[in-house]
């Protein structure tokens, strides 16, 4: 459905994305990486909405910026509220369809809101709804035309659990009945529900692309660092360093390593003992490089990234 062939795109100076070549088709997708990875700017070159400074994007062999009925089988759900004021859900949702050129679209925009669980006959404002409720409205509009590929941008940020959970079934929905759904977000717990494909992007580059437990092991393989405090640290940095659970420990003040390890469940089990052993009091154990951006430098710098897994 979505092809991407050496896309490059860059802003004077700035490289948002570096040679990104990846394949999409039905079922869900999702583009994960950190704020700053280049993941907005892979779904605008992907809706057409940029072009690339480099390499070509297709829908169906068509480029969607030369070839505009291209655009009638794409659905944005877009980052960013823009809901008009005084406006209901089934107005929103069925001006969407007329600017798709829709030959009913007050019947499309009913069967849209029907299909996220919105009442077309709610009079409210869009703008007075919750973020949840304007989320799902957002889909329905996205939906109207009934496209064959569904873009959202980091749809659920700001949701609460309950309203998170609505959203993934409804994205799954959409997967199951064929269409490609891709969908970013920077949170990798996330990804894990929305389905097992994911694609990495690090730096403006797509970093690894697979099954989402392959790259999940790929990601816990990596290195740990992080900070143990205690009022022994030198006989708790050789105790734990003669157990085999730690590949380095670093004294940086008088009561603080820095501890690097391979295993760190191993290491967790063996805080406790190695302290008991030294006579050592344990005030704190907190990791250093725990975010998603360490992890994404990790899979940039690693060997064997890039590709798939």
């Amino acid at each position: 459905m979505v092809e991407f062939d050496h896309v490059s795109r860059w802003y004077r100076k700035v490289v948002a994305v570096s040679e990104v070549t990846l394949s999409l088709g039905p079922g869900v997708t999702a583009l994960l990486g950190p704020n700053g990875a280049g993941k907005s700017t892979v779904l605008r070159l992907l809706c057409g909405l940029t072009a690339p400074s480099q390499g070509t994007v297709t829908i169906w062999g068509h480029d969607p910026r030369r070839v505009p009925a291209a655009m009638r089988f794409i659905g944005i759900v877009p980052q960013h509220e823009g809901v008009f004021p005084n406006m209901g859900p089934l107005r929103f949702v069925e001006l969407a369809g007329v600017l798709h050129g829709l030959d009913d679209p007050r019947a499309a925009a009913i069967a849209s809101l029907e299909s996220v669980e919105i009442d077309p006959g709610d009079k409210r404002s869009v703008e007075t709804y919750s973020k949840g409720m304007k989320q799902r409205v957002k889909i329905a509009q996205a939906l109207v035309n009934g496209p064959a590929i569904v873009v959202a941008d980091e749809p659920l940020n700001g949701l609460d659990p309950r309203q998170r959970r609505s959203l993934i079934e409804t994205f799954a929905k959409l997967g199951e009945q064929g269409r490609c759904v891709v969908i970013s977000s920077h949170v990798l717990d996330e990804v894990e529900r929305f389905g097992s494909r994911v694609l990495v992007m690090a730096q403006g580059r797509l970093a690894a692309e697979g099954d989402f437990h392959a790259i999940r092991a790929l990601m816990d393989d990596r290195p740990h660092l992080l900070r143990l405090r205690c009022d022994r640290p030198r006989e708790m940095a050789a105790r734990l360093l003669a157990g085999g659970t730690v590949s380095g420990a670093t004294l940086v003040g008088e009561d603080r390593i820095e501890i690097q390890t391979l295993d760190l469940p191993a290491f967790t089990r063996a805080v406790a003992p190695a302290a008991r052993a030294v006579d050592a009091l344990v005030s704190e154990v907190r990791p250093l490089d725990d975010d998603l951006e360490s992890v994404f430098r990790y899979l940039v710098g690693a060997p064997g990234t890039g590709g798939s897994v």
